[in-house]
């Protein structure tokens, strides 16, 4: 039987110092806490509103799912994770580094984005949002299941790294006009101020997006332009 005060926990999961005490992290929403189980992920919760849907779930009231999701409509199916341990991150192949991306959106969308093109490995600065917000696992729609976000300080990884440094500015060489390595590290900036100035010196090469006609649009959505580049990346 779930107690008020383990549902008193779990809305309290939503606080990302609380995840962090706690190493423990929510997912709402069938398609994602399927992913997360088939991931090998340890469950601590497992709560439903229809018993006879979710067998292996605990049965709470609708009204005790909406006190505890996070979501406008809540699913019919919730669940409670660890947080992993983290791994070692692979010295071949491509890497995402993520430089203060603040919107969950964005996050999710990237982290799903890996997952599409075969990336295991995200490494985010400490100030980007954490990967294991709502909206953000929310957003990755099961990925997160499947692609690891490390939090690192970026400068200490890239004087340790071997592999070339691509980063996107709005002036640098043509993704279409370079010779991409699939052993590299793709630096996304901030989603209102780019690439960090600290981490410049470190970029092997500027690259970007070509942009059709002077008119339009003065950037890409960070997800986007990610979108973009790891098509090109993940396919030369």
């Amino acid at each position: 039987m779930i107690t008020k005060n383990t549902l008193k926990e779990i809305h309290s999961l939503r606080l990302k110092k609380t995840r962090l005490a706690q190493q423990q992290f929510v997912v709402e929403g069938e398609k994602g806490v399927h992913a997360f189980l088939k991931a090998g992920f340890q469950a601590h919760y497992l709560l439903t509103t229809h018993a006879e849907k979710h067998p292996k779930a605990d049965l709470i009231g609708v009204r005790e799912m909406q006190r505890i999701s996070q979501l406008k409509n809540p699913s019919t199916l919730l669940g409670v994770f660890s947080i992993p341990a983290g791994r070692t991150i692979a010295n071949n192949g491509l890497v995402l580094m993520l430089d203060t991306v603040a919107d969950p959106g964005n996050l999710g969308t990237l982290i799903r984005l890996c997952d599409w093109f075969g990336i295991t490995d995200i490494v985010c600065s400490l100030s980007t949002v954490d990967c294991y917000n709502a909206k953000v696992v929310q957003a990755t729609m099961g990925s997160l299941a499947r692609v690891t976000c490390h939090y690192l300080d970026l400068v200490s990884f890239l004087n340790e790294d071997l592999r070339p440094v691509y980063g996107t500015f709005m002036e640098g060489k043509s993704i279409y006009a370079s010779a991409l390595p699939k052993d590299a590290i793709l630096v996304l900036g901030n989603e209102a101020n780019g690439i960090s100035q600290e981490l410049v010196p470190y970029i092997t090469e500027k690259i970007s997006i070509p942009k059709a006609k002077s008119e339009g649009p003065e950037s890409l959505n960070v997800a986007i332009a990610g979108a973009i580049v790891l098509g090109v990346m993940s396919n030369s």
